[in-house]
């Protein structure tokens, strides 16, 4: 057994979603992404004194709709909290948060395993808070730069228990996480902008043992892959300290992703070095269970509740996980199921044709020019049995594509695509490619079954690919036999 095997991995992710309000948290200057540096401010956001804040009703919206997607409890008295500690950019020298009283506690997200089965990873809370300006380091040799734009952002911020045993795992529950907003639409997801920003609690214990061991926090990843590599970096780098005698001590750290390494960027700092108190300029909030009920009355069809919805109906595990992995996506299907019976197919349309088309166009789902409902035509048309999968794919898909209002059956009649099964017109075809393999047809007698293939395309260029191959593979088989 290997020194790794002997010790487990205890994580809690810190994740901050940036809410997709069109103002601050606590003032009315725009959020805008990309915007000339220093230009969303106001006197509140650089905090002037004299200057008061205001909660944004938005982001309080947002937070419940998170909350309720979490079956997590929401609070009715909700009171705002100073964190106090100075950066460079954060203006006030304080961040507007919440402390002992966070609007959402409880509650849980699921990720599936490699088996299959699920696990839940708890929640310890989920808390409304304004983010701080962002410090550039990389443009001028000499200076850092601060932009102030992102300043009093709204963000939430979603604590785990420490539930979750691997980079795998964690890899898996962020990515649920941004699921999650998506389909809320409170959050874009986008780590690369840090509108979803991730901070890892790492720690390593024997297996079997109670006590947790020192912990790390590890900040500063950009995407969710290199959240798993990080904690993985951090999982071995524990183990091989504590295999060699020295001691974990608690600090913060950073990942170097060219490296795939972390470094120390300073001693954590505890909750009383923050010294909260609350927030005397902010009146509490009251969430009551007329509001709950009425932001809940409003909530979309959520991810995992569609994904045991498409299973019931007989779709891979694969299938329903495509399906769900966008919001839009999801609701498309959901149209197209709406008028169709057939979910398999409607399944299949949608995961290989439309997203080949998509793709190979670097079209969103939103761009697509066919209605759910033109879809559903053509699925049920090709179950009537007038139409070949194969036609349907290659010449009604693509002139419904080019923008014709048609129906798929007008479009097959209008070009002669409809499949010909009428067992006289076919027997002459048949007939045809039979008289055209008099050898074959001896091969075929004499054992040689796969040769149906050869006959059954010659009745298809006979036809022009009208021939219906279940009525033509039945009339091939019944003459060669005879």
């Amino acid at each position: 057994m290997s020194i790794y095997d002997k010790y487990e991995a205890v994580i809690g992710l810190e994740v901050h979603a940036q809410l997709a309000t069109k103002s601050k948290a606590y003032s009315s200057d725009s959020t805008e992404y990309g915007v000339l540096p220093n230009t969303n401010v106001s006197p509140i956001t650089l905090g002037h004194p004299g200057t008061l804040p205001k909660s944004n009703k938005k982001v309080i919206e947002y937070a419940v709709r998170l909350g309720l997607a979490c079956k997590s409890n929401i609070r009715e008295v909700n009171e705002y909290a100073r964190k106090n500690y100075f950066y460079a950019d954060l203006p006030k020298g304080y961040q507007i948060t919440q402390d002992k009283t966070p609007i959402c506690s409880g509650g849980y997200v699921l990720i599936k395993q490699a088996d299959g089965s699920e696990k839940k990873i708890n929640i310890t809370r989920i808390h409304m808070e304004e983010d701080a300006g962002k410090s550039i380091h990389d443009i001028d040799p000499f200076d850092t730069l601060i932009d102030l734009n992102r300043a009093g952002v709204p963000l939430v911020e979603i604590v785990s228990e420490p539930d979750i045993r691997s980079g795998e795992e964690a890899y898996k529950y962020l990515t649920e996480i941004r699921k999650l907003v998506r389909y809320l639409e409170i959050c874009d997801g986008n780590m690369e902008e840090g509108s979803l920003r991730c901070d890892a609690n790492v720690s390593v214990r024997l297996k079997g043992a109670k006590e947790f061991g020192k912990r790390t926090e590890v900040k500063n990843m950009n995407s969710i892959r290199n959240v798993q590599r990080a904690i993985e970096y951090e999982i071995k780098r524990q183990i091989e300290s504590i295999e060699k005698g020295e001691i974990i001590t608690q600090d913060t750290r950073s990942f170097d992703a060219v490296a795939g390494t972390t470094f120390v960027l300073r001693s954590k700092e505890m909750a009383n070095d923050y010294r909260y108190f609350p927030e005397p300029d902010l009146q509490p909030v009251i969430v009551s269970q007329e509001y709950i009920a009425k932001v809940k009355s409003t909530l979309p069809p959520l991810p995992n509740e569609l994904y045991k919805k498409y299973v019931a109906l007989g779709l891979s595990d694969y299938d329903a996980g495509v399906l769900t992995d966008s919001k839009e996506l999801a609701l498309y299907f959901e149209d197209i199921i709406a008028k169709t019976k057939n979910t398999k197919a409607a399944a299949n349309w949608l995961t290989v044709q439309i997203k080949s088309y998509l793709n190979d166009n670097a079209f969103h789902i939103s761009e697509f020019k066919i209605t759910p409902e033109r879809i559903a035509q053509l699925v049920d048309f090709i179950d009537t049995g007038k139409v070949s999968h194969t036609i349907a794919i290659q010449k009604i898909f693509p002139a419904m594509l080019d923008g014709t209002d048609k129906s798929p059956s007008q479009i097959a009649e209008e070009n002669g695509w409809i499949q010909e099964s009428n067992s006289d017109a076919l027997t002459e075809y048949v007939k045809q490619a039979i008289a055209k393999y008099p050898d074959k047809v001896v091969e075929y007698k004499n054992g040689k079954t796969n040769l149906l293939g050869l006959f059954m395309g010659e009745v298809m260029k006979l036809s022009k690919g009208k021939a219906d191959p279940k009525v033509t593979n039945e009339l091939v088989k019944k003459m060669l036999e005879n």
